[in-house]
């Protein structure tokens, strides 16, 4: 028995001992939890109680995003020891599938992804994971930071899936954490100007520190008349959708240049409609992001040179005995709030 954060059904948090049966493999790692965030699809099993097919049917530990330090080691494990402090990617595929042999392995059908229905997730003292997901952190990179490397990992996937080239300029719609870690991973990748769109003028600020070249606040200006102005009527070379707004969604064709890319990371609740014919005469590439494949070590290495920081996007910590507070929180934020984390204690 493990005292955990547990989803019991639709509104319903308890924190409360549950049972949870691991065995340590050869190739796998014990490792007790630090840092957790809550990610917007912890929050929408809350609120919702699924997310597309995936629906909570029986009681589910949440939380995936998260750092901590080893406990043991498998018997096969020789790269990470005790003591070791690490993140972890949440996602465990069936090495011999075929997306696994193919290199999709984050659209392995069998993936064993943390608080996704019925996988328990890790907001709990330890947890049990191959060493082959669990990456080893640059002295310079604090426990806090490194739960931020799952979501971090969404942005950089999706910009290696952009194809984006130095010079590039693009829009981002929606600043949420997702909307902020793919402005980092953007303007790493070498885009020379970014332009940040959503509602919260909070946000907007931040956006323009963390390297927004250009903020627009939808409520009172026209995302696509802003993006000719600033590109002297070309269109942006790439759009990201964050925001999961089916009335975003169909804007980014006009936004972007001819032979431009739209990339959608955002999930709407309901499908969205757009001109296939405005984006055929642009013969626009259309990406879709779902969670991320091989980028973990990049990730770790861009916070380790301190190119990345993620810092300013933790916006509130609470420790783990005011969880269910944390998740009321993070349920209905104030403006400007981005990241929440659950701290531990060691």
């Amino acid at each position: 028995m493990v005292k955990a954060v547990v989803l019991e059904e639709r509104d319903k948090l308890s924190l409360r001992d549950i049972k949870v049966e691991e065995k340590l493999g050869r190739r796998d790692v014990r490792i007790g939890l630090r840092n957790i965030g809550i990610c917007g699809s912890d929050v929408h099993y809350y609120t919702h109680g699924k997310i597309g097919p995936f629906e909570v049917r029986a009681p589910m530990i949440l939380g995936h995003e998260a750092s901590g330090v080893i406990l043991e080691v498998g018997a096969d494990v020789t790269e990470l020891k005790e003591g070791d402090r690490v993140c972890m990617e949440p996602g465990i595929p069936d090495p011999t599938s075929r997306a696994s042999r193919l290199g999709i392995y984050n659209l392995d059908p069998a993936v064993r992804f943390w608080a996704t229905p019925p996988i328990h997730g890790i907001l709990r003292p330890d947890v049990i994971h191959p060493a082959d997901f669990t990456f080893k952190l640059p002295d310079n990179v604090s426990l806090k930071q490194a739960a931020m490397v799952e979501p971090l990992a969404t942005g950089v996937h999706a910009s290696t899936k952009a194809q984006i080239k130095p010079g590039d300029i693009a829009v981002i719609t929606g600043a949420g954490t997702i909307g902020f870690v793919t402005l980092l991973a953007a303007r790493a990748a070498g885009c020379a100007r970014v332009i940040v769109s959503d509602v919260d003028d909070a946000k907007l600020e931040l956006a323009k520190k963390l390297g927004a070249a250009v903020t627009v606040n939808v409520r009172s200006e026209n995302l696509v008349d802003v993006v000719k102005r600033e590109t002297d009527g070309w269109g942006v070379d790439v759009a990201f959708e964050c925001s999961g707004s089916q009335k975003v969604a169909p804007s980014l064709f006009e936004a972007i240049c001819p032979g431009g890319r739209v990339v959608f990371i955002g999930m709407p609740v309901e499908p969205i409609a757009y001109d296939v014919t405005n984006a055929a005469v642009k013969e626009a590439r259309v990406e879709h992001i779902f969670r991320y494949a091989h980028v973990f070590p990049r990730c770790v290495a861009m916070m380790g040179s301190g190119d990345v920081d993620v810092t300013p996007l933790i916006t509130k910590t609470f420790g783990f005995e005011d969880s269910i507070r944390a998740f009321e929180f993070a349920t209905k934020p104030p403006t400007g709030s981005v990241k929440v984390q659950i701290e531990m204690p060691s």
